[in-house]
């Protein structure tokens, strides 16, 4: 009876003192974002990117690459080893709102002495030997008056979302690096095609300027003129070569491959083509970047160990049962008259630990602020990473079309100028000149058809390829702990409501709050 009515007595304290609890962090408030972007937009695009956008390129091989970097990519692998990590961290938080039990047995068999003494009371004559059989239940059960397990449980629900956003986050980089790093070595082995059609033209020059020196018509320093432009060329092939044979293996890499023996069948940028897309409106940006949600799900744990920390500083209030079953033999083990019980409560106020909580208070507090930082940044490099993105395309794309004009003019000038050379019309400086000019025209489209192209598929990682928030948390429930029901006297600790947009508050925007009394010290400002 006496601890029963000590068990009251605790929880009638516990919800006396649950009016002093300092309030949950308030909702942040939301920041203004852009109403459009400001760069070139492609007006007949489609808005925002398809699930598999990279399809858009019209390339098979292409496909069939990102279809072996989502299934044997490395980090992707590290990524989802990361979540399964998160999710049972979750498990095990939210496993403390519950009671624990457990059960035990036991068995003994002692013998003592005849001439041993208990109590001044000897054994009597054959009974040295005694038996002893036990069976006992326990529960234990630690009441999250203030919140703190429930928090933890909030944390670590948040930290799940976060790992399953990064996860999204390396995908979205995984997926659009192999795109680049392929392209990039079809590009290589067209600069290095048009590298060899160049020798190709420079040697039918060299033979012209043979025949003209054999026959007296030009002179010998023209054909050394004419063999050093051909060794030129050629001294190109092999960076160009060593360059694609790295990139190549760059993208063994993102396919989890050995790079030995690995190789692509595509030989040049030709049959690639450039999708068109364009953003929403610059707030539904947030809600399709998974690096976004990443973040602002981190914000949210932070906000969870702040709340946790804080009702460290309170009582720790727990109950006790057990119950079981002892006998001297094992057949009676199980009557009633050798059943036995009891049950207790506690309660543990710390009175003074050194400044440790208020420590970890005012850590959880700094590593809140330091989030919120990290969120403002990931929102801005967002906004950044899109406007950019649309200002290369537009631009890229216009040097492209001036370039192929170029290409195409030098093409007709250097034919020309070959044909003069061999009847005699003009020297061998013009075809030089002319020479040269088309193929630093030709190599130079190819790079800028390059970085056009890339410029699309960091267009289509900055809008965040096709993934959303919405459609993440509608096809993946959180693996989130029932939670104990709690009388509806007990104060529960308020979750912090799902913003309609994201938010990007600053450090002045988290509320002052005072921090919870410290036990055995003075509150530092």
């Amino acid at each position: 009876m006496k601890n029963v009515l000590l068990s009251s007595s605790a929880i009638v304290l516990a919800l006396a003192l649950a009016g002093c609890a300092t309030p949950v962090p308030q909702q942040l408030t939301a920041a203004n974002v852009p109403s459009n972007f400001s760069a070139p937009i492609t007006a007949d695009a489609p808005i925002w990117p398809k699930a598999d956008w990279w399809k858009g390129f019209q390339s098979d091989e292409l496909n069939s690459l990102v279809d072996e970097a989502q299934r044997d990519n490395l980090d992707l692998a590290l990524a989802a080893a990361q979540v399964m990590e998160a999710k049972a961290n979750a498990e095990i938080a939210g496993s403390v709102l519950w009671p624990q039990l457990g059960i035990s047995g036991g068995a003994d068999r002692t013998k003592t002495s005849r001439n041993q003494n208990v109590g001044g009371l000897g054994f009597p004559p054959g009974r040295n030997t005694n038996n002893s059989f036990s069976l006992t239940g326990d529960a234990s059960w630690a009441l999250d008056i203030w919140g703190k397990g429930q928090s933890q449980l909030r944390s670590a629900d948040e930290a799940v979302k976060a790992s399953r956003f990064a996860k999204q986050a390396v995908a979205l980089t995984v997926i659009s690096g192999t795109g680049s790093t392929y392209f990039n070595v079809l590009a290589l082995r067209e600069r290095v095609a048009i590298a060899q059609s160049n020798i190709d033209a420079a040697k039918r020059v060299l033979a012209i300027t043979q025949a003209k020196v054999t026959n007296g018509v030009s002179s010998r320093l023209d054909l050394a003129q004419q063999q050093a432009q051909v060794s030129g060329q050629e001294a190109q092939i092999p960076p160009l070569r060593e360059a694609e044979r790295e990139a190549r293996y760059a993208l063994a890499i993102l396919l989890g491959k050995l790079p030995e023996g690995f190789d692509v069948q595509a030989q040049s940028l030709d049959k690639i083509v450039a999708p068109a897309v364009r953003p929403g409106l610059p707030s539904e940006l947030l809600r399709r970047r998974p690096d976004v949600a990443e973040a602002e799900a981190n914000l949210a744990a932070a906000h969870a160990n702040v709340d946790a920390a804080r009702a460290a500083f309170f009582p720790q209030i727990g109950l006790t049962g057990s119950g079981g079953f002892a006998s001297a033999a094992i057949g009676t083990l199980v009557q009633g008259s050798n059943f036995g019980w009891s049950i207790g409560a506690s309660l543990l106020q710390t009175i003074f630990d050194g400044g440790n909580l208020q420590g970890q208070y005012r850590v959880s507090k700094a590593q809140q602020l330091q989030l919120v930082a990290t969120y403002r940044k990931t929102v801005l490099t967002a906004f950044q990473d899109v406007e950019t993105s649309l200002g290369q395309v537009a631009s890229l794309t216009q040097q492209e079309k001036l370039l192929t004009d170029e290409v195409n003019a030098a093409s007709e000038a250097f034919r020309i100028s070959e044909i003069q050379y061999r009847e005699g019309v003009t020297d061998l400086l013009t075809v030089l000149t002319a020479q040269q000019t088309l193929f630093n025209a030709q190599d130079q489209l190819v790079q800028i058809k390059l970085a056009r192209i890339q410029a699309d598929v960091g267009l289509y990682r900055a809008l965040g390829g096709g993934w959303s928030e919405a459609d993440e948390l509608a096809t993946q429930a959180l693996p989130t702990a029932t939670t104990p029901v709690t009388p509806s006297s007990e104060p529960g600790p308020q979750t912090v409501p799902a913003a309609p947009v994201p938010t990007t508050p600053g450090p002045s925007q988290i509320p002052n709050e005072p921090l919870p009394p410290e036990q055995g010290r003075r509150p530092r400002g």
